[in-house]
This record gives C-alpha cells, structure tokens and sequence, in this order.
C-alpha cells in the first residue's frame, strides 16, 4: 500500500492533469463557438446582397445567442457598441455590408476558471451596397464566460486596422 505522501502527491498530480484538461476543453469549444459566430455573422448575406428579412433576423437571433444576457457588441466607432441580445440582435438585422466573410486567425485564449480571454485576428474581404469592394484587417478581443449554454461572449470588441478598396472587387459573389 503507498504511503500518505504517495497518494498525496498522485492526487496533486491528478488534479493538475484535470485542469489541464479542463482549460484545453474550454479553448477548444471556444474556438468552436468563434467559429460558429463568424459563419452566422456572414450568414446575413447570399449572392452579394442582404439575405430577406425573415431570414436575417433568424440568424441576427442566433449571433445574439453567443453572448451572455448583459453581453457587449462593440464594432467600434464605424459599426457602434450595444448591451444586451435584444439589443445585439437588432443591430445584426440592420448590416452595413452586402458581402463579408470573416477569417479569424492567431488565436491566443487564456482560460480562468469559468472565465476566458481572447484575442483573434481578422482578414475579412467585404464589399459594401453600393458595390465597392474592401479588404477589412482588425483584431476582436473578447471576454467569455461558462454557463449553462456553454461558453458564451461576455464582450465583443473589434478594432479595425485598415480598410482598403479592392480594385475591381468582388464582382463576383456564389454564396
């Protein structure tokens, strides 16, 4: 039978393993949430223009999903910031762009508990309705929070680096 210091030790040793094991889960299904809220966010738009209204408020709602009650939308000083899902789900439904996929890439997470931060670069080639076509490089930092829906945002703040016209654009929009 191992003696006291033993069991001791294999406990530490266990507990370790199990956070370990606790924060990369929590990374993971907050990269997979990211993943989700990128893939709804372009989801407003279809062939190069605004999907119909039924459909984008049924999406605006799901974005809205992926933050906390009190959860913070900040687009900065072009997009705007709101509080709350109502709130973050009616600014979804109202787009300044016609086209937009998001890449989120790098991304560094830091996990806390039921609390994470993160940080994600974004490539986004966008084109606004009028038709001319931008390159949008930026980072979003986020605060999250685990409850019972999973891990959600708690905040969502996007700083745009640049914007630059594409020349002849996304002339060209299949999806």
């Amino acid at each position: 039978m191992p003696d006291v210091a033993d069991i001791d030790e294999f406990a530490a040793r266990l507990a370790a393993l199990e956070a370990r094991v606790e924060a990369s889960e929590a990374v993971l299904a907050i990269q997979s949430m990211k993943a989700r809220y990128g893939a709804l966010v372009d989801e407003r738009f279809a062939n190069g223009a605004v999907v119909a209204p039924q459909a984008l408020a049924r999406v605006a709602n799901e974005v809205a999903a992926l933050f906390t009650p009190e959860g913070i939308w900040d687009g900065g000083p072009g997009l705007g910031t709101v509080t709350g899902r109502d709130a973050i789900a009616a600014r979804l439904r109202d787009p300044t762009l016609a086209f937009s996929r998001h890449f989120f890439l790098n991304p560094r997470i830091e996990v806390s508990g039921h609390r994470a931060r993160g940080r994600w670069e974004l490539l986004s080639p966008c084109r606004r309705p009028h038709g001319t076509s931008y390159w949008m490089c930026g980072y979003e930092d986020d605060e999250y929070e685990r409850g019972p829906e999973g891990w959600l945002h708690r905040s969502m703040r996007l700083t745009t680096v640049f914007m630059s016209p594409v020349g002849t654009g996304w002339t060209r929009i299949l999806v």
